[in-house]
């Protein structure tokens, strides 16, 4: 990677010392959380909660923990947002909606999602061309990487996803010089490029929504494209982002991670595995112990590369049986919900594999009789992509309590 581009770090928190940051957050915090509590989503939790009480991680560990499941609840019942923002829909720059469904707001200020941080700490910059090909519909991982790139001063070409022949047309043509989307899908348009005679100009990838395996990174690396990944949600924006180090993920600067035993919030000892638990400083969606569902560990001591911040050992798993594949969560009551929808189908297991460097889908059903085409087309709408089905005798399946099986490996 270019250290020139990359030396310099993206703002002087990134480097400031254990004390400095402690002092920052006991300022910040309580602020924080006088404004969640005069929220009506946090009515019942944060009633008897004194923000000043609030300053560091550590007392937070006190309060209830913030679920994906209670957050739908909540907007199902008061829509869109469930009460948890501090302006009304009609405030935000955007309103996106993810699967469950969830919606969740979009700022248009400076860095919202603060995504530039992990930009800059790959090398972009003012004299690049994104081609950002994250999802730009529904969804807000387009718009968080767009916002990103233009706190970094860099151009974007909203590509978005597919249409893979005319996203190397245009990366040629235009000149794109750095990547911004899912692991995988890097490879299919590099491997169009060859196929089509072209010699493109990318030299930076920035990515997420998927596991990023060493295979992959290395066969990028020997194309001359140097490749970081994020961690990042669609509620909470930017959580913790690789450096030229390579050593981890360090923590953004405007929020607060614990890892706690799965299904609580009980802190886990220094170290060892357990769920993500975020709570963000943005004023505007102030989410307060909000439980990712995904398995990480804190990692000892400080980035080579300067940063300060506390840093994570990046995405580990799940802590439920939601899985991520080709950059979309599938859940247990999607599986479920394809189940009821055929009367034929009797039991249902989706699962997760890499053929070649890409994410692939296989569902198991045990049936007898039924459509497979239609059995299909219900996997496409219910889970959102489209995957192999397989139709099996009943009592076929393990009965393991499993309905997503998970069969990549990622070491």
């Amino acid at each position: 990677m270019d250290t020139a581009r990359t030396g310099t770090h993206y703002d002087e928190l990134e480097t400031r010392s254990a004390d400095a940051r402690a002092a920052w957050i006991a300022g910040a915090l309580p602020a924080q959380m006088a404004r969640a509590k005069a929220l009506p989503g946090y009515a019942e939790t944060l009633a008897e909660v004194d923000p000043e009480a609030i300053t560091s991680a550590e007392a937070l560990s006190a309060l209830p923990v913030l679920r994906k499941a209670r957050l739908g609840r909540a907007q199902a019942g008061d829509p869109p947002f469930g009460g948890y923002t501090t302006r009304p829909a009609s405030g935000f720059a955007h309103v996106f909606q993810s699967p469950g469904p969830i919606y969740e707001p979009g700022g248009d200020a400076h860095d919202w999602w603060r995504m530039g941080r992990f930009l800059h700490a790959c090398g972009v910059g003012v004299d690049d061309i994104v081609q950002n090909c994250f999802g730009y519909h529904l969804t807000p991982a387009g718009m968080i990487f767009e916002s990103g790139a233009r706190a970094v001063g860099a151009a974007v070409l909203p590509a978005g996803t597919g249409q893979t022949e005319l996203q190397v047309r245009a990366a040629a043509d235009i000149g794109s010089t750095a990547y911004a989307g899912t692991p995988d899908y890097l490879k299919v348009i590099l491997d169009k490029a060859d196929e089509m005679g072209e010699r493109l100009r990318l030299t930076r990838a920035a990515v997420g929504g998927g596991a990023l395996f060493p295979s992959l990174r290395q066969e990028y690396a020997d194309r001359g494209i140097a490749c970081l990944q994020c961690y990042a949600t669609a509620d909470l924006g930017n959580i913790a982002y690789e450096s030229a180090a390579m050593e981890g993920m360090i923590l953004d600067e405007h929020v607060l991670v614990e890892i706690v035993t799965p299904g609580t919030g009980d802190p886990v000892p220094a170290g060892e595995v357990g769920e993500v638990v975020v709570t963000t400083l943005n004023p505007d969606y102030p989410l307060i112990r909000f439980a990712t569902g995904d398995l990480s560990a804190v990692m000892p001591g400080e980035s080579p590369c300067g940063r300060t911040n506390m840093r994570i050992r990046g995405w580990m798993g799940r802590a439920d049986q939601t899985t991520k594949i080709k950059g979309m969560f599938v859940r247990p009551e999607q599986v479920a919900a394809l189940v009821a929808r055929h009367d034929e189908i009797g039991k249902a297991r989706v699962i997760a594999l890499r053929e070649g460097e890409m994410d692939a889908m296989t569902v198991q059903v045990e049936a007898e009789g039924g459509d497979p085409a239609a059995f299909e087309a219900s996997v496409a709408e219910l889970l959102k992509m489209r995957g192999r089905v397989e139709v099996v005798q009943p009592g076929s399946l393990p009965r393991d309590g499993l309905v997503i099986e998970d069969r990549r490996k990622y070491d």
